[in-house]
């Protein structure tokens, strides 16, 4: 009946009742309230927690590139005076491997000195110690709307480009520079344009 009701009415709500000890409900409540969220935010959170679902042990971490990705697993396990994953999964073009808890750390380091280095790179290759630190917390709508608006004026340039002509409407806020590739420092900052 659940099914067929799924069926013919999209649309319904459902109660759902949890019964968890006080110290994890306080940590389970927010991220259930994410889950469940409606619109854009909600599919994104939903969206996220693929990887979980699917994985037969609990992911500490899960690395995806364009066609390849790997996944480290859990629960950590006290070896000595270390932690150790489980073990972990490489998926790769031609290529499914099941990895030991060694191999899964040793990847893990390895991943994580990448992202570190990439990002260090990042910083540097754009100028970012140059700009004074901002906080880490945002007016979220603001913000949004901010990024939004700078998607639709990248994305109407691209596809002006693309047919061949060239936008030439100077009363757009901000443009990322041809070479970088970056918001001008303006945006880069968090403030507003005059």
């Amino acid at each position: 009946m659940d099914r067929l009701a799924d069926f013919i009415w999209t649309g319904r709500k459902v109660n759902l009742r949890f019964t968890a000890e006080y110290r994890t409900a306080c940590y389970a409540i927010p991220i259930i309230n994410k889950l469940l969220a409606e619109g854009e935010d909600g599919d994104t959170y939903r969206t996220a927690l693929i990887s979980w679902h699917e994985a037969e042990r609990p992911p500490i971490a899960s690395y995806q590139g364009d066609t390849s990705r790997c996944r480290i697993d859990g629960p950590w396990q006290i070896a000595g005076r270390d932690w150790l994953p489980l073990g972990g999964l490489i998926l790769s073009p031609g290529v499914t491997a099941h990895l030991d808890p060694f191999e899964a750390q040793a990847l893990r380091k390895k991943m994580q000195q990448v992202i570190e280095d990439v990002i260090r790179a990042w910083v540097r290759d754009h100028d970012l110690n140059a700009l004074p630190p901002v906080p880490e917390h945002f007016d979220r709508r603001s913000a949004d709307r901010k990024a939004k608006a700078l998607i639709a004026v990248r994305t109407s340039g691209e596809q002006i480009s693309a047919s061949g002509t060239t936008a030439t409407d100077d009363s757009q806020d901000c443009r990322p520079s041809e070479l970088t590739d970056a918001p001008c420092d303006t945006c880069r900052k968090g403030q507003d344009h005059d």
